[in-house]
C-alpha cells in the first residue's frame, strides 16, 4: 500500500480471490435485471404511531422516494426513514416508515407514483432506523456472457464456498471515485457539502476506502483468510464482534469452521480495537492515509470493525434462454452484490 491510494482508484485494481472475471456480460439492461428485496428480520407488530410502507421501486432511489411518500402525506422529510439505501437502477423492494402518531394510515393509492408502487401498509410501535433490517435478498440477470455457463457454475460454485473479499463496492465512491476528493477537500475545509446527508456520504466513502486498502492488503500478503495474533473476529451479518481481551480461545477454530470471521477497522477516534501483531499490521496500513484518519476523527466517528469475507447464502444459480445467467442469494446488511459478481464477469 502506498500514499496514492489516497485518490480515486478503479475498485477492479483491487486484489481478485477466485482470479478475476471469466469475461464480460451485460449488467443491468434494464431495471428488472437487478432485483433487490429488503429482508427486516421481524414482522412489525401492526399497532403504534409508526406507519410502515412495503413498496417496490423502479429505478427509483431511496432518498427521492422517501421525500414523495413526505409530501403524499404531507409531514416532514425528517420523518420517514428507513433501513437503508438500495440501488436505483433496479428494482427495490424495501420497507418505509412514516412518524403519523393520531393519523390514519393513508391508502396505498395516495402514495403510488411513477416508479413507486405500495405493496403493502401496516404499523409498528417503533421506528425503523438506520442498519435495523437483517439484510437483503437478490436476484441478478448476467445477459450474453461470453464465457460457458459451465465455467459460470463452477466459479459461482466457489465463491458460494470460499466467499469474496467483503470490499466495498464502487456506489460507495460515487462518480469516478470523486467521493474520496471531496472528502479530502472538505478536510481540508476547501470544500463545503450542502447538507448533512452530503456529508455523511464523503466520511462514509473516506472510512470505506481505508478498509479496502486494509483489505487489499491482507490479500497482496496472503492473510486476509489466515488467523494472525490479536485478531477481532466478528459474525457474518456484521453484528457482534469478539475483541482480543474476550476471547475464550477457540476462535482460530470456529474461525476455520465458518462460525467466525476476521475483520478490519472502520476508522475513527480511539485506538484500534485489534492487538499485537493485527493491530501492528493495520496501523502500518493506515498511516499512509494521514488526511483521512486525520478528518474521520475530527468528525467524531468512533472505531468499528467491519468483516473481511463476503459469502452469500441460500443461493440459487439458474441458466435462461440465450444462455442467459440469473443468480439469487441472500446478504447480510451493508454488503454489496457487485463485490461478488466482478468475481465472476466483468
Amino acid at each position: 500500500m502506498n500514499s496514492t491510494l489516497q485518490m480515486p482508484f478503479d475498485p477492479d485494481d483491487l486484489p481478485f480471490l477466485h482470479g478475476g472475471p471469466l469475461g464480460c456480460a451485460r449488467f443491468k439492461s434494464v431495471p428488472e435485471d437487478f432485483v433487490v428485496e429488503e429482508v427486516l428480520g421481524f414482522e412489525p407488530s401492526g399497532e403504534g404511531e409508526h406507519c410502515l410502507v412495503w413498496a417496490e421501486k423502479r429505478d427509483l432511489d431511496s432518498n427521492t422516494a422517501a421525500v414523495r411518500l413526505a409530501t403524499a402525506v404531507g409531514i416532514r422529510n425528517r420523518l420517514v426513514s428507513h433501513c437503508g439505501l438500495k440501488d436505483r437502477h433496479a428494482v427495490t423492494r424495501q420497507w418505509f416508515c412514516l412518524h403519523m402518531p393520531g393519523q390514519p394510515s393513508p391508502e396505498p393509492a395516495a402514495l403510488e407514483s411513477e416508479g413507486l408502487r405500495v405493496l403493502r401498509i401496516t404499523r409498528n410501535s417503533r421506528k425503523l432506523r438506520r442498519g435495523i433490517h437483517l439484510g437483503n435478498r437478490f436476484t441478478i440477470r448476467l445477459r450474453e456472457p461470453d464465457f460457458s455457463s459451465e465455467h459460470a457454475a463452477e466459479r459461482w460454485q466457489r465463491i458460494v464456498e470460499c466467499g469474496a473479499p467483503n470490499y466495498f463496492g464502487t456506489q460507495r465512491f460515487g462518480n469516478e471515485g470523486r467521493n474520496i476528493e471531496k472528502a479530502m477537500a472538505m478536510f481540508r475545509g476547501d470544500y463545503r457539502p450542502a447538507d448533512r446527508l452530503l456529508r455523511g456520504i464523503l466520511l462514509s466513502a473516506a472510512r470505506s476506502h481505508l478498509f479496502n486498502a486494509v483489505v487489499a492488503s491482507r490479500m497482496a500478503a496472503g492473510t486476509w483468510d489466515r488467523a494472525l495474533s490479536g485478531e477481532v473476529y466478528g459474525f457474518a451479518d456484521n453484528g457482534t464482534i469478539l475483541l482480543p481481551e474476550k476471547h475464550r480461545g477457540d476462535e482460530a477454530e470456529r474461525f476455520a469452521q465458518g462460525v467466525l470471521e476476521l475483520t478490519a477497522p472502520l476508522w475513527g477516534t480511539g485506538e484500534l480495537q485489534s492487538s499485537r501483531e493485527v493491530r501492528e499490521m493495520e496501523a502500518s496500513i493506515v498511516k499512509n492515509f494521514p488526511e483521512l484518519t486525520a478528518g474521520l476523527e475530527v468528525a467524531g466517528l468512533r472505531q468499528e470493525r467491519r468483516v473481511l469475507r463476503l459469502r452469500p447464502t441460500a443461493s440459487n444459480f439458474a441458466v435462461l434462454e440465450n444462455d442467459d445467467l440469473e443468480l439469487s442469494f441472500d446478504l447480510p446488511k451493508g454488503t454489496y452484490a457487485t463485490t461478488l459478481l466482478r468475481e465472476l464477469a466483468a
